[in-house]
């Protein structure tokens, strides 16, 4: 076994420390909203320590009854916003990464598929299914409300998978093969850059409330619907001062459009970044070709 597998080891192993430690936190005393708890969890099986400091950080509720004023500064908001993207966004892209690698399609043609992909996963179940009840809207509208956001935060997310995926995936052909540690150790990496890129886009969409950042049952009920603010919050803490309750602030053409281009612009960097570090022709089904000669002269 090499240095390498014997690291990846380590990390899966404080990965299943780190995602009991928070699965037990979360169900047992952090009041989050049961989609926030999902998408933690997720994210962290992706993340491992990182996500779970992250979460220490941002999201344990440090002593009974202070969750709401714990969240409330913008940054921990937006770590919400970003968590709640990328645990639809990210599942979606390691599902059709999967599925992909038994398609032999090029590296490009996977990432357009993980991306179309993830897109979908994200949009239809971790925005509109999940936050239909919020919004107080039937599904399809729901999709409707939250696609534009969605769509944006996917741009990000995919700005910072794309390289890291291809560029070692390439250069480490094993790295293409599920069934090799090193395919998810590529995932989790690729999952970490991905939420440092769409956090920017998520934080600005969480200040200008088109998007939600984290919440409780106790402020937004059992679905997400919001309650009374001024009974549940404690007196420390004044609505304005939690961002996910603010009303929506009016953005404009002009910055909606400037926002737009630069996710579109994120993305295609991460693509071009791709190609002259990595390859976007190679195949999963050479991949596996030079895997077996590997072990054939090993």
């Amino acid at each position: 076994m090499s240095a390498m597998d014997s690291a990846l080891r380590v990390w899966f192993g404080l990965t299943a420390v780190a995602f009991a430690l928070v699965a037990w936190d979360l169900f047992a005393r952090t009041p989050e909203m049961k989609v926030m708890k999902w998408g933690w969890l997720l994210v962290i099986l992706y993340t491992g320590p990182v996500g779970g400091a992250v979460y220490w950080l941002a999201c344990r509720e440090p002593s009974p009854g202070t969750h709401e004023s714990f969240v409330a500064p913008l940054w921990k908001q937006s770590v919400g916003s970003t968590i709640h993207c990328l645990a639809g966004d990210a599942t979606g892209v390691i599902a059709a990464a999967i599925l992909t690698s038994r398609l032999h399609l090029s590296m490009g043609a996977d990432a357009a598929v993980e991306y179309a992909v993830g897109f979908g996963f994200g949009l239809f179940v971790f925005q509109a299914l999940f936050m239909k009840a919020m919004l107080r809207v039937n599904y399809g509208e729901a999709v409707r409300r939250t696609a534009l956001a969605e769509w944006l935060s996917m741009n990000c997310v995919m700005a910072g998978m794309v390289p890291v995926m291809v560029i070692l995936m390439t250069r480490d052909m094993r790295a293409m093969e599920p069934a090799s540690l090193r395919f998810w150790a590529v995932m989790s990496l690729a999952t970490l850059v991905g939420a440092g890129t769409a956090y920017p886009v998520n934080r600005w969409l969480v200040e200008k409330g088109l998007k939600h950042g984290m919440g409780t049952e106790k402020v937004l009920g059992k679905a997400g619907s919001k309650i009374p603010v001024h009974r549940e919050i404690p007196a420390m803490v004044s609505p304005p001062s939690m961002p996910a309750m603010r009303a929506h602030e009016k953005v404009g053409a002009g910055q909606m459009v400037a926002v737009t281009i630069a996710t579109v612009a994120a993305l295609a960097s991460g693509v071009v970044v791709a190609g002259a570090f990595g390859d976007l022709a190679m195949r999963s089904g050479a991949a596996m070709l030079g895997i077996l000669l590997f072990r054939a002269l090993a």
